[in-house]
C-alpha cells in the first residue's frame, strides 16, 4: 500500500521524488525504491521523520511497538502522523506521539490500481488543514470519506474486507456460467466486466442499486428468474452478515 500511494503521488505530481523520504530496514527494498521512483531511502527512521511535513506508518500492526520508539524523538514541529495500520487506535496513536496531530486511515486493496475506497478518521489535535493533506494523499488512489473512529470497525467489514466478498461474487458467477457451457475464460471475462460496468454505471449515473435492478428486470425475464433464486438462498442476507462479522472481528482485533 505503501508504494502504491508512492507511485500514485509522484505520477499525480503532488509531491516530487525528492519530497519524499522511506524508511525501510532491506536493502534490497530500497535499492528497488530508490531505482524504481527516484526516492530517498534510508535504515533508519529518525532521517525519515527529522524535518516531515506528513509521516505515513505503512507498516503492519505487529510492528508497531518497535516503531513507534521512533516517535519520541524531540523534532522543532510535529508533522501529521498519518496511519493505515489495520486495529491501531487513534488513542494508540497518541500516546505514542504525544502532541502530534493524528489520523488513521483504512484503504483498501483497489487503492494499487487507484481504484480504493479510503476512510479517514481525525485524532484531537488534528484540524482542517491536516485533512486536506490526508485527502490530497489518500485521494491519490481514489475515493476519501471522513467517519468517526467509532464507526472505522464498520468500514473494515465494508470496504476494507469488501474486495474479498466480491472477487467470491465474481467467481461464483465465473462458475454459473461454466455451468451453463460457457469456456472458463469467457465466463471470467464476462464476470468481471459485469461487475466492473455495474459499478462504473451506479456511480456516473448517482443511481440507488434497486432502482438498476428494477430496471433490468422485464415480467416474467430472465434477471427476475435469477434474482428470485438468489433471494431464495439467502444471498442479501448472506452479505449483510457478513459485513456484521467481519466488523466485529475488526473490533475484536483492536481491543
Amino acid at each position: 500500500m505503501g508504494e502504491a500511494l508512492i507511485a500514485r503521488l509522484l505520477s499525480y505530481g503532488i509531491y516530487g521524488s525528492g519530497d519524499i523520504r522511506v524508511g525501510e530496514p532491506g536493502e534490497a527494498r530500497r535499492q528497488f525504491l530508490t531505482k524504481t521512483y527516484g526516492v530517498i531511502t534510508t535504515e533508519h527512521n529518525h532521517e525519515v521523520i527529522d524535518g516531515a511535513d506528513v509521516l505515513l506508518l505503512a507498516v503492519k500492526p505487529q510492528t508497531f511497538v518497535a516503531v513507534s520508539k521512533d516517535l519520541s524523538i524531540d523534532a522543532p514541529t510535529s508533522p501529521l502522523l498519518l496511519s493505515i495500520m489495520a486495529g491501531v487506535t487513534l488513542a494508540t496513536l497518541e500516546a505514542a506521539a504525544p502532541g502530534w496531530p493524528v489520523i488513521r486511515a483504512m484503504p483498501n486493496t483497489p487503492a494499487t490500481v487507484g481504484a480504493g475506497m479510503t476512510a479517514i478518521a481525525l485524532g484531537s489535535n488534528a484540524d482542517a488543514q491536516h485533512c486536506q493533506w490526508a485527502e490530497a494523499i489518500f485521494g491519490a488512489v481514489g475515493s476519501v470519506v471522513t467517519v468517526p473512529e467509532s464507526l472505522m470497525d464498520a468500514v473494515t467489514g465494508l470496504s476494507g474486507s469488501g474486495p474479498g466478498y466480491i472477487a467470491v461474487v465474481i467467481e461464483a458467477l465465473a462458475d454459473g456460467g461454466v455451468a451453463a457451457g460457457l469456456p472458463r475464460a469467457t465466463a471470467l471475462h464476462l464476470a468481471i466486466q459485469t461487475v466492473k460496468g455495474t459499478a462504473e454505471l451506479l456511480q456516473t449515473e448517482g443511481m440507488h442499486p434497486g432502482v438498476l435492478k428494477d430496471r433490468v428486470t422485464s415480467p416474467g425475464g430472465t434477471t427476475i428468474t435469477g434474482i428470485a433464486e438468489l433471494e431464495a438462498a439467502g444471498v442479501r442476507s448472506a452479505f449483510i452478515e457478513a459485513v456484521r462479522a467481519a466488523s466485529e472481528r475488526s473490533r475484536q482485533l483492536g481491543s
